[in-house]
């Protein structure tokens, strides 16, 4: 009848809005890991459910139902793409794009920041964003304390360029592979992995147009946090194998093989010591004697292709 309340939510339903509460109330607390929170509560709405049954209509709610969603597609996705993605990370496939951005934002920042916004969307549309992110976060805050650029302008818009590129796949968002999940539960056509493509790609362009050119404007000046203290720096040593690409160039162009970033303080070879002057040709067995950040060694120890020995293994 024409203003009537509705009813009262029954007693599961209150149940289970007070445990929502509670739970996310364990989210926010450092003290209780989220792993454990969130097995805790697929524990209690099971014990719940199977000592108080829920009944609606003829239909009974059984607790098994709880773990239906864990063999889910749209989960299983979302789980298969964060493998992918930290593979990504531990293996380092992606640091040869992030090299290349590197040496470009020293010659070019203007239109390296565009190149950044651009790459940073077309991966994402295949992978999820955090590695994309986790890739180019250390380059841009190294540029941003190199030529004192504010973080603010250049990392705000790489972040939302990430999230405008995964809208043109399907798998490019856990938000879209649970809209193609629902619609294929409701009975709906599929959709296919570029179905979203034209419309994001329209809105993506509009959207880094924007990033590029008006947010640096708007953005505040940040400092970072970094900007007082130093990393800290080890030595090591770079020996030249018969298949690095540094043998037989001389030492300018192996270091030009690390975007110029490689700084070498000494060669030696066999029992001698060379000045590492920018006309020595380097031969095999040569070990280069440099001091930088981990990451940067292992960069370079990529980038020529040879072999890097801690400090504990070289000779002084």
């Amino acid at each position: 009848m024409p203003g009537t309340l509705p009813a009262l939510p029954n007693g599961h339903a209150i149940a289970a809005m007070a445990l929502t509460v509670v739970t996310l109330y364990l989210f926010s607390r450092k003290r209780y890991p989220l792993e454990l929170t969130s097995l805790g509560l697929i524990v209690v709405l099971t014990v719940g459910f199977s000592l108080v049954p829920f009944e609606h209509g003829n239909r009974r709610l059984d607790p098994v139902d709880f773990f239906y969603g864990f063999g889910h597609e749209a989960l299983i996705a979302v789980c298969a793409l964060m493998v992918v993605g930290q593979g990504l990370v531990l293996t380092g496939a992606l640091e040869p794009v992030g090299r290349n951005l590197a040496r470009a934002w020293g010659r070019m920042p203007f239109l390296s920041l565009l190149a950044t916004l651009v790459i940073g969307a077309v991966l994402s549309a295949f992978v999820n964003n955090t590695p994309i992110v986790v890739l180019l976060l250390p380059i841009l805050v190294s540029v941003c304390l190199r030529t004192g650029t504010s973080a603010s302008k250049i990392l705000m818009p790489m972040g939302f360029s990430t999230l405008v590129g995964g809208t043109a796949t399907t798998i490019g968002t856990s938000t879209n592979l649970l809209v193609v999940a629902v619609a294929a539960d409701l009975g709906l056509r599929r959709f296919e992995m570029f179905d979203f493509a034209f419309p994001a790609v329209i809105a993506s362009g509009v959207a880094i147009a924007y990033l590029w050119l008006v947010a640096p404007r708007l953005l505040p000046d940040r400092d970072l946090p970094l900007r007082d203290t130093s990393p800290r720096l080890f030595e090591g040593r770079l020996q030249i194998d018969a298949h690095s690409r540094a043998l037989d160039r001389t030492l300018s162009e192996a270091i030009a093989l690390t975007g110029g970033a490689m700084k070498v303080a000494r060669i030696r070879r066999g029992d001698t010591f060379i000045l590492p002057l920018p006309d020595v040709t380097l031969r095999e067995g040569d070990r280069l004697r440099v001091r930088d950040t981990p990451a940067n060694l292992k960069s370079f120890e990529e980038a020529l292709n040879a072999t890097l020995y801690g400090d504990e293994h070289c000779d002084r």
